[in-house]
């Protein structure tokens, strides 16, 4: 039996409380957030985990195939392929991480702006922003990369700008819907500056979302960072890439480990983040409340 003393206060049931119950009940979500964790683990403490330098040449081990001294075993020059692998994944998180951050933080200032002031100054924005999604995001990033060059910041760089656009575009959906809401003329009417009010009342409706859209396009970031690294345009050698592995494999098929195996990387990382992406919406959209999985 529950005791109840006199004077107790129960707990506060936080919005934001149930919605991290949810997302721990969530079956996917436990799933996407183990994989998620891993591969944040294994970025941080590659350093001291990795079995072998991953520059390390040794000639007496050329294209050797998986054993117990190589794990997943050795590239064209006598690499170790798992200790690639690992710090394959710090390069991915780095890039992942800060091109989805500056296109969040770019994106949601454009889409407040146009949403607050409306005018030429919203048509001008998103006519821009259309601009730059007619282009396919694979497309607009080499684009990119062919002026600023291929490097690892100049992938964040163009990963992050191809982002911009569908964040600022869902901030302005977001904005339009309250713009003329009764407590926004009421905070204009006692003189609050628009900054306050963009703060205070836009970005505070738009931020769940703005969440939810961040976990789904982490997996599409990182599928573009391993396809410019593909194609020689993304992380240059001899920094451990997996999008670089691969396209290293290819000329090797006959020693299937040089690419399975960061390829298996890929996938599972993007099945975590996806996994991980849906459990967040669903816990976070209230018409999917009814439609979760557990």
């Amino acid at each position: 039996m529950t005791m109840i003393f006199p004077g107790a206060v129960a707990a506060p049931n936080s919005p934001l409380r149930q919605q991290m119950r949810s997302l721990f009940e969530h079956r996917l979500g436990w799933v996407g957030m183990a994989i998620s964790t891993l591969v944040l683990a294994v970025a941080i403490l590659a350093p001291w985990i990795a079995p072998h330098d991953p520059a390390a040449i040794d000639w007496n081990a050329v294209l050797a195939p998986p054993s117990a001294q190589y794990w997943f075993g050795t590239d064209e020059i006598g690499r170790d392929i798992f200790s690639r692998i690992l710090w394959g994944a710090r390069v991915s998180v780095h890039i992942v991480v800060l091109s989805i951050v500056i296109a969040m933080v770019f994106g949601s200032v454009i889409g407040l702006v146009a949403s607050y002031v409306g005018g030429w100054l919203d048509g001008l924005l998103m006519r821009i922003m259309d601009g730059l999604l007619a282009f396919p995001m694979l497309v607009l990033a080499l684009g990119i990369i062919a002026i600023l060059g291929p490097d690892l910041n100049n992938a964040v760089i163009a990963i992050a700008l191809v982002n911009v656009p569908s964040f600022a575009r869902l901030v302005r959906g977001v904005g339009l819907t309250i713009r003329n809401q009764d407590y926004i003329a009421a905070a204009q009417t006692y003189g609050a500056p628009p900054l306050r009010i963009m703060l205070r009342h836009f970005l505070p409706n738009a931020s769940g979302q703005i969440i939810v859209f961040a976990s789904l396009k982490a997996s599409t970031a990182l599928i573009t960072e391993s396809a410019l690294s593909f194609l020689g345009l993304g992380v240059q050698p001899p920094t451990a890439s997996w999008g670089t592995m691969m396209a290293i494999g290819l000329d090797y098929l006959g020693y299937w480990w040089m690419s399975v195996f960061p390829g298996l990387a890929i996938f599972i990382t993007i099945l975590g983040l996806n996994f991980l992406g849906d459990a967040v919406r669903d816990v976070m959209d209230p018409r999917l409340q009814g439609s979760r999985s557990h």
